[in-house]
């Protein structure tokens, strides 16, 4: 039996992870570019008391090679934008936390800010963000601010690709930390709003940032008041040394790959390393492990469900993270095991949806339940709160 409840998410993009799964009978393809299809995929995700949702996005069309676009026209290519799409679900859900990805690499730090802080607003504090790194020449493209070369899987070990992953690391610990100060460039009590007086807001209240960076010179305050959480969650999704310090550094919410319940530990003890070596010891960062599933009655039907996909894509489906073949119950063993590694909770990616999606809400939820290892109700109004975040204070308030 596990010493605490587990954490869950659910990861969206699209159909689901699998490049066929568009094609399935239960998908609705028509509608992937639909408010309506999010809104419910949202509140099923919340009908199973999830902690969050996470909204993938990218700044270049979907595609099977890691260096650049590909030929195919067999799969889903193109999405709506994360961000809002989560300002537009968040108001028809009340306890879930929504987290879109936003590309730091290419976005500026200022426009994100009140971004997401609009997204607190309007979901009553239960907003995040993911912070993604590109190194992909042909988004840089699109912008035309920067050159990145291009290079493939093969070469992202050599020195010249070492250092410019580092360098883009760099910028997005740059990046958070702006994205937090805007945050804070508003004290909590900054809007007066007495008609009486004439009164709106307190300007004293209201602070410079001053960043200055390699890459940034931000000055602020933003023009979007505090968020209700203070800081909405930041988390971000890491595979190796140079991401693990990102997370340990600057986020609240790591996501990790593991493969097996050893990798966990030795990851988790990673992650734990760099955050001592960052000076936050004492703060809590949750570690995630990601698994790609595909739920069915049996293990062999599920593995059977991938081999179909897999021979309608014309191509077997491969992922960063593990992809777990099996039932509800097996699945369960799986994270109940992963969490002794020091695993505080799991963010799932749907093979297909509505499928894998629906058996993860209404057998993996009620399953983890019957072993008191998850909730039966949102604890908390906002997603720090159902992460056991304290809302910080403010940096500038004296």
């Amino acid at each position: 039996m596990p010493t605490e409840p587990l954490h869950l998410a659910v990861a969206l993009d699209g159909a689901g992870w699998h490049p066929a799964a568009w094609r399935e009978p239960s998908a609705r393809p028509a509608e992937l570019f639909d408010a309506r299809y999010w809104a419910d995929l949202v509140r099923e995700a919340e009908a199973g008391w999830l902690d969050l949702v996470t909204i993938e996005d990218a700044l270049g069309l979907q595609t099977g090679h890691w260096s650049g676009p590909d030929p195919r026209t067999d799969q889903v290519r193109g999405r709506l934008d994360a961000v809002l799409i989560a300002a537009r679900v968040a108001p028809t859900t009340s306890g879930i936390g929504v987290v879109p990805t936003a590309v730091a690499t290419h976005t500026e730090p200022f426009h994100l800010s009140k971004s997401i802080a609009t997204l607190d607003f309007v979901s009553s504090g239960r907003a995040g963000v993911r912070v993604q790194v590109s190194a992909r020449a042909h988004e840089a493209a699109h912008f035309g601010r920067r050159t990145i070369p291009r290079f493939g899987w093969a070469e992202r070990d050599t020195p010249e690709v070492r250092a410019l992953i580092d360098e883009l690391f760099d910028e997005a610990r740059d990046w958070i930390e702006v994205v937090r100060r805007l945050w804070d460039s508003w004290e909590d009590d900054a809007e007066i709003r007495d008609a009486a007086s004439g009164r709106f807001v307190d300007v004293d209240r209201l602070h410079y940032i001053d960043f200055e960076g390699a890459r940034f010179s931000v000055r602020g305050p933003s023009i979007t008041p505090r968020p209700p959480q203070g800081q909405p969650v930041v988390s971000v999704l890491a595979h190796q040394s140079v991401p693990y310090r990102l997370a340990a550094t600057s986020a609240d919410l790591v996501y990790v790959t593991p493969h097996s319940t050893d990798d966990a530990r030795g990851i988790v003890d990673e992650v734990r390393r760099e955050q001592q070596s960052a000076g936050r010891g004492d703060d809590t960062l949750h570690v995630w492990g990601d698994l790609v599933v595909v739920l069915d009655d049996s293990a062999a039907a599920a593995r059977a469900r991938v081999d179909r996909l897999d021979e309608v894509a014309g191509e077997v489906y491969r992922s960063d993270a593990q992809i777990f073949t099996g039932t509800a119950a097996e699945l369960a063993d799986l994270l109940v095991e992963r969490q002794s590694a020091g695993l505080s909770g799991f963010r799932l990616r749907p093979l297909a949806i509505p499928d894998d999606l629906v058996r993860i809400t209404r057998e993996l939820v009620p399953e983890l339940q019957r072993r008191g290892a998850f909730r039966a109700g949102y604890e908390a109004a906002t997603l720090r709160g159902l992460l056991g975040l304290s809302r910080p204070a403010n940096r500038y308030a004296a």
